[in-house]
């Protein structure tokens, strides 16, 4: 499957649970709830920045301003923050988060081959998402499967010893149609 990409606020499939679809004029009745949620506690907003992902599928950058009145922060704190995580979106992600492990029991082991691999057949690099939304591609640094290396996730399923060819298969049962 090669796919050319596209990066930005427009990749990614526009529907479904989790995918920042829910209606923007909802925006900050849905962030007071997740602050109110956190309030009093110690360091929210790396919590809150996950809750407010995990209801869009991604944090919106017009969430960045208002989570700073809300907590007191600035908004280069709020957005400092957001970008520096890696697990941290500003954009919808694919239907498929595919993340190869970058870590050194990885690399010592192949991780680069899969990783060069994986860019070539998606028509991806890191950080990328798919121009059909199907798949986002990211980088991790490490999953804790150093003894089964290499090692990669998609969504939430972790793969060990993954070969090109193992990821050929995985990536072919993604496009199968559901039965």
């Amino acid at each position: 499957m090669r796919a050319s990409h596209k990066s930005g606020p427009e990749s990614g499939p526009k529907s479904g649970p989790n995918s920042g679809s829910e209606p923007v004029q909802n925006l900050e009745q849905t962030l007071d709830a997740i602050v109110t949620g956190h309030a009093g506690q110690i360091g929210a907003l790396m919590p809150i920045l996950h809750a407010v992902q995990e209801k869009f599928g991604f944090v919106p950058e017009a969430a960045i301003p208002i989570l700073s009145r809300r907590l007191n922060l600035s908004r280069a704190e709020v957005h400092g923050v957001m970008h520096f995580y890696h697990d941290f979106r500003s954009a919808p992600p694919g239907a498929h988060v595919i993340q190869v492990c970058r870590a050194e029991a990885c690399q010592a082991m192949g991780s680069g081959a899969l990783e060069k691999h994986i860019k070539h057949t998606l028509g991806v690099d890191y950080g990328q998402t798919t121009a059909d939304g199907r798949f986002t591609l990211q980088p991790v640094y490490c999953l804790g499967n150093c003894a089964c290396t290499p090692s990669m996730r998609i969504d939430d399923q972790v793969y060990a010893r993954v070969t090109p060819k193992r990821f050929e298969q995985l990536l072919q049962a993604l496009l199968e149609p559901v039965a």
